[in-house]
């Protein structure tokens, strides 16, 4: 996979709200990205250790299961602030929507 794009931002920023909206999804999109490609890294290393040839298989298995386990559970942890990220974007945007209808 090759490296994402990440649009060019010179020093003086202006956004506008649907840009600012669009910024924050960009980033979600690619954490997301980033959260894959680790999984993706753990999933290769389980399958390394259960093809490899080894005397100690059940010790290789318990070992990558222990480090694949403690990944995860980061990834995991990293996916629901990215969750909360989201919900707080859709809260924004409620916001905005509810201040329109007022006017």
């Amino acid at each position: 996979m090759g490296m994402p794009n990440i649009p060019d931002i010179k020093p003086k920023i202006e956004l506008d709200f649907e840009e600012t909206i669009l910024l924050l999804l960009s980033s979600i999109a690619l954490e997301e990205i980033s959260l894959a490609h680790i999984m993706n890294a753990e999933a290769e290393k389980i399958q390394d250790v259960v093809k490899a040839p080894s005397c100690n298989k059940i010790d290789d298995l318990l070992c990558i299961d222990k480090s694949v386990e403690r990944v995860l559970r980061d990834v995991i942890k990293k996916e629901m602030l990215l969750e909360f990220k989201f919900e707080n974007i859709l809260e924004l945007l409620d916001t905005k929507r509810k201040k329109k209808d007022d006017c």
